[in-house]
């Protein structure tokens, strides 16, 4: 071999180690580089969807609230209008309990006019009374007892105050007007008059 051929054979030899050096050098570098450009895109990424799903959330809480608070509203219109309903309702069953009493009223002021025979015209202003008293019961209204009963503030209230003996003392002697409860609630206080 001449010198010629051997430095040629050596210089190619070098360059084959040096290309393969530079080719191991940068794709160590590449992998390098990949690796790090990689971690910094991948968190990026990772917060970006993190902020994504989070505003996400927001939005949908956000919507439940706005329908919650809604239907709550119609809730409390629905239930006011309920009331009143049952109100009204409450009130005209009663009218109608009594119109037949005003019937009855009507037909014996009728009679009276015609009529002189005076224990009949008692006899039914009697019945047109009790008939009232019993449609009320059945409303479950019923008259406060007062008279010879003990004062209580709770029912009754004095008008008026009568020396009338020890028997009586603090006793109902006399109902001025009478009162009613409708079940355990006072509609109308008696008004009485207590002995002292």
């Amino acid at each position: 071999m001449n010198t010629k051929e051997t430095i040629n054979q050596e210089v190619n030899e070098q360059t084959v180690l040096n290309d393969t050096d530079v080719n191991s050098s940068c794709q160590n570098n590449t992998s390098d580089t990949m690796t790090d450009d990689d971690t910094p895109q991948t968190d990026t990424m990772t917060e970006q969807t993190t902020e994504d799903k989070s505003a996400e959330e927001q939005i949908d809480w956000k919507d439940k609230y706005i329908r919650l608070q809604a239907e709550f509203d119609n809730f409390r219109k629905r239930t006011l209008r309920e009331k009143m309903d049952l109100i009204q309702s409450g009130g005209s069953d009663v009218l109608k309990a009594i119109l037949p009493i005003l019937d009855d009223m009507q037909r014996a002021i009728a009679a009276s006019e015609k009529s002189d025979d005076i224990a009949a015209l008692r006899e039914g202003e009697k019945l047109v009374v009790q008939k009232f008293i019993d449609t009320l019961r059945q409303k479950k209204v019923v008259e406060i007892e007062a008279l010879d009963c003990p004062f209580d503030e709770n029912l009754h209230e004095a008008v008026a105050r009568f020396a009338a003996g020890e028997e009586k003392s603090g006793k109902v002697i006399d109902v001025i007007e009478r009162g009613y409860m409708l079940g355990d609630k006072v509609l109308r206080f008696a008004k009485v008059v207590v002995g002292e």
